[in-house]
């Protein structure tokens, strides 16, 4: 071949590219349609599977809502579920029955809105329900089992300087727990008492005791890794639901709503810390009774407010009439005369500031106040195990006979 002809095959060479070009450029434009018809599968693919998430999360919302309590995923899908809307409304009259009574007796807050406030209380007060017949569910578990596990329990916070709120979680953590099992051991009872203000303390307190610090409360009882075990079953058990309203915060809400004066400062203590103690030294004997569980904790800390004030102030501080807390305040009449003979006195704490000394737990014989007023009542019932005689449960002496 010349040199001439091989030059012409050069020049021929990029039209022969030209006539394939159209086949080559029509290779993206297939790519573009089969990648947008890709995202749009892969965009009902991500509808459907949002859409079944959505479906799931409603009906794991019912039960909460059939038994009582309230769930926030049912108010936010309503809107987009004929089926669910319709369900709903059969519970509507039920869930919230109790809730709109009474005016919402906080003042207006320059924080949010008062009545929202209060109807959200009120919501969780229903939420957390608790039962004195769990009993019923033990049959080697006696009453006066649980009265002396609650004194130990206060004599532990006493000893740690743990706060009121901390034992009173602790108590409602134990008792809606053993409504959750059946035929518990006695001697198990020390474990779940601990495990339950081990709990409550690391939600409540600042600086929490150490596990090894409970653990050697129980003089060898219970060891670490028996309330780690626990801990695990408990939370379990209660759902992660730790947050009730118990009594001793409804104790400082209606004092402080009652000796409230001042809008700005509604979350600073307006009311006298030795009227405070004197109460709560009511609410610490009545909640060892196992018959206080008949009634909600906001009827409890009504009554007990009611029987060192007036009805009066309870309208005002709770939004409760007589009507709802005359039975709770007759039961809470031996129990009152009783705590009236103990003298209320400020304890000094190490490293506690003097403005919160009232909030810190305290202890005294409440064991032995907690049988004179049943004796007044004489509602001790025939074959009950005395507290000498409830074995399995390691109690420490009393204050007085320690070094």
């Amino acid at each position: 071949m010349s040199r001439r002809s091989r030059l012409q095959a050069k020049q021929q060479q990029p039209l022969s590219c030209q006539e394939e070009s159209p086949q080559e450029l029509q290779a993206p434009e297939h790519l573009q349609t089969r990648k947008r018809r890709t995202a749009e599968e892969i965009k009902k693919r991500e509808d459907g599977k949002i859409a079944k998430k959505h479906q799931y999360e409603i009906k794991s919302c019912w039960p909460p809502t059939i038994t009582g309590g309230i769930s926030p995923c049912i108010i936010i899908e309503t809107p987009h579920k004929e089926s669910v809307t319709t369900d709903f409304s059969r519970f509507k009259k039920y869930r919230f029955r109790n809730l709109f009574i009474n005016p919402s007796p906080l003042p207006e807050l320059n924080w949010g809105n008062s009545k929202d406030v209060w109807l959200n209380i009120l919501k969780k007060e229903n939420r957390y329900a608790h039962c004195k017949h769990f009993t019923s569910l033990h049959s080697s578990l006696q009453p006066h089992m649980r009265s002396i596990l609650l004194d130990w329990l206060l004599e532990v916070c006493e000893v740690y300087a743990l706060h009121r709120e901390t034992f009173y979680l602790a108590q409602d953590f134990f008792d809606r727990f053993m409504l959750t099992q059946k035929n518990i051991n006695k001697s198990m009872l020390q474990l779940i008492g601990i495990t339950s203000l081990f709990i409550a303390s690391k939600l409540e307190e600042i600086y929490a005791p150490k596990i090894q610090e409970f653990a050697y409360v129980t003089d060898g009882a219970c060891s670490e890794d028996d309330i780690v075990r626990m801990e695990l079953i408990m939370l379990k058990a209660l759902k992660w639901e730790l947050c009730p309203v118990t009594i001793v915060s409804w104790l400082n809400l209606y004092l402080q709503v009652d000796a409230l004066k001042d809008v700005p400062k509604v979350l600073l203590p307006q009311y006298s810390q030795e009227k405070f103690i004197q109460i709560a030294q009511l609410l610490d004997l009545c909640i060892l009774d196992v018959n206080s569980l008949d009634f909600q904790y906001r009827t409890l800390a009504a009554a007990a407010l009611c029987h060192y004030t007036s009805i009066e102030v309870v309208k005002k501080a709770s939004g409760l009439d007589w009507d709802s807390i005359s039975e709770c305040v007759e039961w809470m009449v031996p129990f009152v005369s009783v705590a009236k003979k103990v003298p209320v006195k400020l304890k000094n704490f190490k490293k506690v500031a003097a403005e919160d000394r009232h909030n810190i737990q305290t202890h005294t014989n409440y064991l032995d106040m907690l049988e004179e007023a049943n004796s007044g009542v004489a509602s001790t019932a025939p074959g009950q195990l005395s507290p000498v005689s409830t074995g399995g449960i390691i109690t420490p002496p009393k204050s007085t006979e320690k070094k």
